[in-house]
């Protein structure tokens, strides 16, 4: 769609500069930026991409000087990645409106499920009691089990599985191939497991005997809340007896795996390749940096932020920031690593002194 710089700057709450009326086709990188893209120059070094460009307009920091830099419209804002936002989704045809309600002829749906005003694509299964709410769009070859409740205007894109029994809230994007609603991993022989053995004894050698694994099942569903994304190839067991809850605004990026009975709060982000364990309860504005693991049972308060590769193995109390495998809080890691990297040099220095101590005598 084909906007004005004053079409993009109302948009984003803030006044242009320059030609407002200068038609605006697409975003791009300010080196690659044609007379009729918006270039994305977020911060002043790439002031010199933009004049190997041909942009006319761009995206600037708060401050620049948009013509010195050879420009004949600019939007200046003071935050211009959070502008990025608003930019992307006003450019991105996936969000267009569907226009009418519509159901391809390929989709199988169950006589008593209620989608009268959802848009469904070709090849998707809906299963008996579903509800999807006004406004919800339906990918190609999604399933959505039986009983499943969707709210309004949410996005289910192509090729996710929905469980029976699921709760998603409003306006809640899944991505291609996600799993929602699939058994927790919950197993239990007749006497206790070499794994329960080694846990209670921290190490000790095993002489469980060999047993079979019985399936607890899981009866248990998944909850989710409003404006929830979960990301590619990403997994939400059901709970076992109670639900899976995920709050109202959390971002889970792709490939994520959340147990069965995990509780995650309140717009959390949890970045690629997290794995939280079952029963594991996440307070509200938490970020797990990628591949950060969570244990069984524990808890992680509220703002808690993780690095990458932590790994979380008793409770983390709120506001703390945790690095290392297993996490601590992030000062003391990076003096530990720290520490370990100046060992070799300190260990020479100490055999050195030692040496001349002892020729000393």
């Amino acid at each position: 769609m084909v906007r004005t710089v004053n079409d993009i700057a109302a948009a984003l709450g803030v006044h242009p500069s320059g030609d407002g009326a200068l038609r605006i086709e697409a975003l791009a990188e300010p080196a690659t930026a044609g007379p009729r893209d918006l270039a994305l120059a977020s911060n002043p070094a790439y002031a010199e991409a933009l004049s190997r460009g041909r942009a006319r307009a761009a995206l600037l920091w708060a401050g620049a000087d948009w013509q010195g830099l050879g420009l004949a419209a600019a939007i200046c804002v003071g935050r211009p990645r959070y502008a990025m936002a608003e930019l992307t989704r006003l450019h991105d045809a996936a969000w267009e409106a569907a226009g009418a309600p519509s159901q391809h002829p390929t989709a199988l749906i169950a006589p008593d499920a209620d989608v009268a005003a959802t848009a469904i694509g070709p090849y998707t299964v809906i299963g008996p009691g579903v509800v999807i709410e006004a406004g919800a769009r339906i990918g190609s070859h999604v399933s959505i089990g039986a009983g499943t409740r969707i709210g309004a205007e949410a996005f289910i894109r192509d090729g996710v599985r929905i469980a029976h029994g699921v709760r998603i809230g409003a306006r809640v994007v899944i991505q291609p191939g996600a799993i929602i609603g699939g058994d927790g991993f919950s197993f239990v022989t007749p006497e206790p497991s070499s794994a329960e053995v080694v846990g209670e004894t921290l190490g000790r050698e095993s002489d469980a005997a060999q047993q079979p694994w019985a399936r607890i099942h899981s009866l248990g569903g998944v909850e989710i809340g409003d404006d929830v994304e979960i990301g590619a190839g990403s997994s939400i067991d059901r709970g076992t007896i109670r639900a899976t809850r995920i709050g109202t605004g959390t971002k889970i990026d792709n490939l994520v795996q959340v147990g069965h009975n995990a509780e995650i709060g309140q717009h959390c982000l949890l970045c690629g390749q997290v794995g939280i364990a079952g029963s594991a309860t996440l307070g509200d504005f938490v970020v797990l940096g990628g591949k950060t693991g969570v244990v069984d049972n524990i808890s992680i308060g509220d703002r808690v932020v993780t690095g990458a590769g932590t790994l979380c193995m008793s409770n983390v109390p709120a506001g703390r920031v945790m690095l290392g495998s297993p996490a601590t809080q992030m000062t003391a890691s990076i003096e530990s690593y720290k520490a370990l990297r100046r060992l070799p040099r300190d260990l020479a220095a100490l055999k050195k002194a030692v040496s001349k101590l002892s020729g000393s005598d």
